[in-house]
């Protein structure tokens, strides 16, 4: 039975409603910048040190070139851009571009006769340099779209089948922006009406229900509303609306169901509203604070990651950590105690017999005790027949192969896609995924010194010869391979400073890859092109090269996440036992939570490589084929959230165990009744994450829903298998060394009574 807390009275109802009033000010504080979250929120990545950062900004800055942030107008349904007709049409696209305010330049075949401006099948291309002044580039792509939709307009009478897109690396960012928000809402619509239902079966009253998912949406929107005031000092990825949402309804939801539950377990007692609020305060609050801690590192060790991206996810997950446990424990308890006995309010139709003998679902249920007996009465088999198919499973996951896929990468839907498809099948998406390097010489030996030409011209020679570049552009190829530098001055101005830094010092030399060549390919040779002995290749000591481009962002964050991934393993793991030795004051219990953690990850993981790597009932999740890897971001961060997550039930078990141990039950007792009592609520609050998480899979941003699916499949077998088998199977076998050496410091001596039915 619950013991009334001797603090309960005047006191303790004063403190509740100060502590609401907090929570309230500050929830208040947060709402208003959480509207349009999205528009303060990047699509870039960027990489501190990152040497394709490094080009980009040296390229914008030093070089002053138009062209430094540019996208791809792509044409079709125009007559040859070399006759008449076409060179007319062009004439009328490529004017009407340099018009638009932001744009710095517009380059076709007209100003540049080269075969990368047409297609091999047809088709025509315009390259658009941006430069949007106190703007980000990315708020030029619809006025651009605008214009591309305008011009097609006034040219379809001469050509009925005009098309014109753009694409390009900020319109694929900016495509991404609206696809991820578009997922969200709809991820919203899907969970929302299905975590309700979980919530009337769990509790059986609307009222009950609902203070549970309101805290979750609160948590959604006051986290937004923190992001968006971090945004001003911070870069801040777009996932983080997406993590949000998820872990918002996934842990708001989650506390406030165990905050709740413990609320009607005490009324049930024959507690008053006050001090069944105050019980529910301070047994249900002790174990949120252990929950909360561990989530709460797994999400710090992504700050450590030099990857905006990560960074944004970690700060996200604190941010909704601590703001649905504010919530759960300032707020949610003078909530509970104004409503008192009317929690039980508007009761779904059939189910007031169920809740005649069971108020909570933290009350002990026949059903549960007798699972528990069981598996207590069995261990050894529990063991075996739960955790042989979770090591087979597991085992699978020694074959995950970080790196971008080769397919489905990108939402089919997307205008920016398409047009990037158009281009693939012109055979010139190079222009959008190119290796943009850039040449250092020494002094003495500067580009347009003879020493200098021709350690450019042997460098392109070099680069030509390569099988995977379809073309090369450089100084050099712009001047017809020229043996001398003199015929530089007759490039196109804008063209030249492009290619030529303004100090005279270094060059641009730009790799197209053929558009046969894969992500993972393009990444191996940008590995390839940095680790090249320049020196040797260009005939001039001290030539340095850097590369840059979409492919060299894509290996530095690939080089990242995995030297990193091993220091976040290490902190998680070593910060969550930690937490858990201080929290539970034993070393069995913290080690053996943290061994089943782990195995709960790597059987998240290998399904993660048998569904989506290998693509073994893909379809079901609207996949065309198997992806052949999994995006680098994937398993650092599922396993930060899923180390923490699975935490959740983990402390839900055994602080309830350790609770009956106290109150002096045996060991086998202690774990029948800590199982019967907890089983309903994680299995009510397991059943919402996975719908939550669910709801992500069904989406068109694969990244997303490959982070989805591991988060829901990780819940599934947490709260199933590894919770409701294996640990309380561990616990009965491990016996009083669970809580070795100080989790029964002051506790009742043991008795011998027993709850097997």
């Amino acid at each position: 039975m619950v013991r009334p807390s001797p603090k309960t009275g005047h006191g303790a109802a004063r403190r509740r409603f100060w502590l609401a009033m907090s929570g309230f000010a500050i929830a208040l504080a947060l709402l208003p910048f959480s509207y349009n979250v999205d528009r303060r929120l990047e699509t870039v990545v960027h990489i501190e040190g990152g040497e394709s950062e490094k080009v980009a900004l040296e390229l914008e800055q030093r070089f002053q070139s138009p062209y430094a942030h540019r996208l791809v107008l792509v044409i079709s349904g125009i007559p040859d851009p070399d006759s008449a007709q076409g060179a007319d049409a062009l004439g009328f696209l490529t004017s009407s571009l340099r018009s638009v305010p932001g744009v710095s330049g517009a380059v076709s075949s007209l100003d540049w006769p080269d075969s990368l401006f047409t297609g091999n099948n047809g088709g025509a291309l315009i390259i658009v340099g941006l430069d949007p002044h106190n703007e980000t580039v990315e708020a030029l792509v619809p006025k651009l779209r605008a214009r591309a939709d305008w011009m097609e307009g006034q040219l379809r009478s001469q050509y009925p089948n005009i098309k014109l897109k753009i694409t390009g690396e900020t319109p694929l960012n900016f495509d991404l922006r609206k696809v991820s928000a578009d997922d969200v809402r709809h991820a919203e619509e899907r969970a929302m009406p299905v975590t309700l239902l979980l919530l009337l079966l769990a509790f059986g009253s609307f009222v009950a229900a609902l203070l549970p998912l309101g805290v979750g949406i609160l948590s959604i929107s006051t986290a937004l509303g923190a992001a968006a005031l971090l945004a001003h000092f911070l870069q801040l990825s777009i996932l983080v609306q997406n993590l949000a949402t998820m872990l918002g309804l996934g842990l708001g939801i989650d506390y406030a169901l165990l905050m709740v539950s413990r609320f009607r377990e005490a009324l049930n007692e024959g507690c008053d509203p006050g001090c069944a609020a105050d019980i529910a305060a301070a047994c249900a609050g002790r174990t949120l604070m252990i929950s909360a801690t561990t989530v709460a590192i797994g999400f710090s060790a992504l700050l450590t990651v030099p990857i905006s991206e990560l960074r944004s996810i970690g700060i996200a997950g604190l941010l909704v950590t601590v703001l649905s446990v504010m919530l759960c424990t300032f707020i949610l308890p003078w909530v509970l105690g104004l409503l008192g006995h009317r929690i039980n309010a508007l009761r779904v139709r059939g189910s007031s017999r169920q809740f005649k003998t069971r108020e909570s679902l933290c009350a002990a249920s026949e059903r549960w005790v007798r699972w528990g007996s069981i598996i207590t009465r069995r261990p050894w088999a529990a063991l075996l027949v739960a955790g042989v198919p979770l090591l087979m499973l597991a085992f699978q996951a020694r074959k995950l192969s970080p790196g971008v896929p080769d397919h489905n990468s990108l939402p089919a839907a997307a205008e920016s896609v398409q047009a990037l498809h158009t281009l693939q099948d012109m055979g010139r998406s190079g222009i959008v995924q190119s290796l943009r390097v850039v040449l250092d010489l020494p002094p003495q030996s500067p580009p347009l010194s003879p020493a200098g030409w021709l350690a450019v011209s042997r460098l392109t020679t070099h680069f030509q010869s390569d099988p995977r570049a379809q073309e090369v552009l450089s100084l050099p190829t712009l001047t017809g391979m020229s043996d001398t530098a003199g015929s530089v001055n007759d490039v196109p101005e804008p063209i030249r400073k492009s290619f030529l830094r303004s100090d005279g010092q270094a060059t641009l030399i730009e790799l197209l890859p053929t558009s046969t060549l894969s992500p993972n390919q393009q990444i191996q040779w940008v590995r390839e092109v940095r680790a090249s002995d320049v020196a040797a290749i260009t005939g001039v000591p001290g030539a340095v090269l850097r590369v840059g481009g979409v492919p060299a962002l894509e290996a530095d964050y690939d080089s990242v996440v995995k030297a990193r991934l091993p220091m976040v393993v290490l902190g998680v793991i070593l910060g969550s036992l930690l937490a858990l030795l201080v929290g539970l004051r034993s070393l069995c219990a913290a080690v053996k939570a943290i061994l089943l953690n782990l195995l709960s990850v790597g059987a998240s993981f290998g399904a993660l490589v048998v569904v989506f790597q290998e693509g073994h009932g893909g379809k079901l999740l609207g996949l065309d084929g198997p992806t052949g890897s999994v995006y680098p971001i994937v398993p650092i961060l599922s396993f930060a959230i899923v180390f923490g997550l699975s935490m959740d039930y983990e402390v839900f078990l055994v602080a309830r165990v350790l609770e009956e141990r106290r109150r002096g039950l045996s060991e086998r007792s202690a774990v029948i009744e800590g199982l019967a009592r907890t089983a309903g609520l994680i299995t009510s609050a397991a059943a919402i994450m996975i719908a939550v998480f669910a709801a992500f899979t069904v989406g068109s941003f694969l990244v997303v829903q490959m982070l989805g699916f591991t988060l829901a499949v990780a819940v599934f077998i947490d709260a199933t298998i590894v919770r409701m088998v294996v640990g309380p199977a561990l616990l009965q076998l491990a016996g009083d060394w669970n809580w070795w050496p100080f989790g029964l410091y002051g506790a009742k001596a043991s008795s011998e009574k027993e709850l097997v039915p």
